[in-house]
């Protein structure tokens, strides 16, 4: 298998970041103009739709890029296959976090609002973090165990499953990206982030990301497919995709 040349996936991983961004900023404003007086209900609205554009955005660009859509996922990814060259890691994260920026403005701009407005929701309280690295751990062991049991082809439907769980089950409501949280802090509405706490979010899912991978280590040892290639056909939402 030969995977896509490095400008068109950077392109998925753009789109994919900007699309998600969209979908998780945009149900937020959404859910606050519908259901002004009932947080819950603005959080039920939210997960929601991020479950199934989440899911969506997996199935189809993944067989192009992996559908990372998060700095995390494609570091973990980089670690454990050494299929992504270091150039790759870079122009992956730049393109997710330009994707993520440009998710938010967009979602901004559909509602009337101004491009950028700084959110001042300030979450940066020691639960707050905490249910970060908890998220985020998650995330990346539901990844890669998906791939160590050859169970790639279902990651649409349990990826995004797991991120609506966690927006329930975290008390950060499950961030678990460090792209996203970038780009949530454009967007002073119920998806947002104070660009202040922007710095601790995405250390705590950093070391998240560091977690899942051990638990994945534990469970199942080093990954015998292993090799440094320059490939990405063994990527972990790609796992078993013809390209």
């Amino acid at each position: 298998m030969v995977s896509p040349a490095l400008p068109r996936r950077a392109l998925a991983e753009y789109v994919g970041t900007l699309l998600l961004v969209t979908v998780v900023v945009g149900s937020g404003i959404m859910g606050q103009e519908l259901s002004p007086d009932d947080v819950g209900l603005q959080l039920l609205e939210n997960s929601t739709a991020t479950v199934f554009g989440l899911g969506v955005l997996i199935l189809i660009l993944g067989p192009i890029s992996g559908a990372h859509f998060n700095p995390v996922v494609t570091l973990a990814d980089w670690w454990v296959h050494r299929k992504l060259s270091l150039t790759d890691v870079g122009v992956y994260a730049a393109a997710q976090i330009a994707g993520a920026v440009s998710g938010a403005v967009l979602a901004n701009a559909m509602f009337g609002k101004a491009a950028v407005t700084w959110s001042t929701h300030d979450r940066s309280a020691g639960n707050l973090l905490l249910g970060e690295v908890v998220a985020t751990a998650g995330l990346v062991l539901v990844i890669f165990l998906l791939v160590r049991a050859d169970n790639a082809r279902l990651a649409p439907v349990a990826v995004a499953s797991y991120i609506g769980a966690a927006y329930w089950f975290t008390s950060s409501t499950s961030f678990a990206n460090p792209a996203v949280t970038i780009g949530r802090a454009f967007s002073d509405t119920f998806a947002g982030i104070a660009p202040s706490s922007v710095p601790g979010f995405v250390v705590v899912q950093l070391i998240g990301g560091v977690i899942g991978l051990a638990l994945v280590a534990g469970l199942y040892g080093r990954d015998p497919g292993t090799v440094t290639t320059g490939r990405v056909d063994a990527d972990p939402l790609l796992a078993d995709r013809t390209l």
